[in-house]
C-alpha cells in the first residue's frame, strides 16, 4: 500500500510518533536524554526548527518548521527511530516479526506515523494547543504546565503562556487532530 504524503518545502508539520505495541519507554529519564541526543544527531545534518512537543510515556507529538527548499521529513524520522532503537539500552528491545518483509527486526516505534501539514496561523495554534494540553488529555497531568516534557515550558519563558495555561479548562479539539 503506497502512503501519501503532502510534501512542501519549507513547510510546517505535526506529527504523531508511537512506540511499538504502545511500549511505555519514552518518559524514563535516559530514554529522554536519548531521544534529545537523537533529534540534536539529526538536526545537525539535517535542520528544522522544533516549533513544538510534548514526549508522553509511548507517543510524541511534534511541530517541525523545515528550512526553505527541503521537504524530507521522511529522512530525518526514520534517521531520528533509527538512531534512538540503535542506542536504547537492551532491556528495552524487543524482536517482532513483520510479516510483510518475514524478517527478526528489532521494534521499538510503530513502523509509520501520523503527518498532518499546517495550513495557517489558526491551524498551527490549534496544533500547539493539541501538544501542549495532550498530557492532561490522557490523564498524566491536571494542569499542562505540570508535564515535564513539553515545549509549553519554553512558551512560558517566552511570554506566549502564562505559567497556569489550560489549569481549570477543558479543551476539545477536533477529533482529525492527533490521529494516535
Amino acid at each position: 500500500m503506497y502512503y501519501r504524503r503532502a510534501r512542501i518545502t519549507g513547510g510546517t508539520y505535526f506529527f504523531t510518533v508511537v512506540t511499538c505495541n504502545r511500549l511505555e519507554i519514552l518518559t524514563q529519564p535516559e530514554n529522554v536524554n536519548l531521544l534529545r541526543r537523537a533529534f540534536k544527531y539529526v538536526m545537525e545534518n539535517h535542520p528544522f526548527t522544533i516549533d513544538a512537543m510534548v514526549v508522553l510515556p509511548e507517543h510524541l507529538h511534534c511541530m517541525w518548521t523545515l528550512p526553505r527548499g527541503d521537504d524530507d521529513f521522511p529522512t530525518r524520522w526514520r534517521l531520528i527511530k533509527s538512531y534512538f532503537t540503535r542506542n536504547v539500552n537492551a532491556k528495552y528491545r524487543h524482536v517482532a516479526f513483520e510479516s510483510r518483509t518475514r524478517k527478526q527486526e528489532q521494534a521499538i516505534w510503530q513502523r509509520r506515523y501520523w503527518e498532518h501539514l499546517i495550513r495557517d496561523e489558526e491551524d498551527f495554534i490549534r496544533h500547539v494547543e493539541y501538544i501542549h494540553y495532550n498530557p492532561v488529555k490522557h490523564g498524566l497531568v491536571d494542569v499542562p504546565g505540570n508535564w515535564t516534557y513539553s515545549s509549553l515550558h519554553r512558551y512560558v519563558r517566552q511570554g506566549k503562556y502564562p505559567i497556569d495555561w489550560g489549569a481549570g479548562e477543558r479543551f476539545l479539539f477536533d477529533e482529525t487532530i492527533g490521529k494516535e
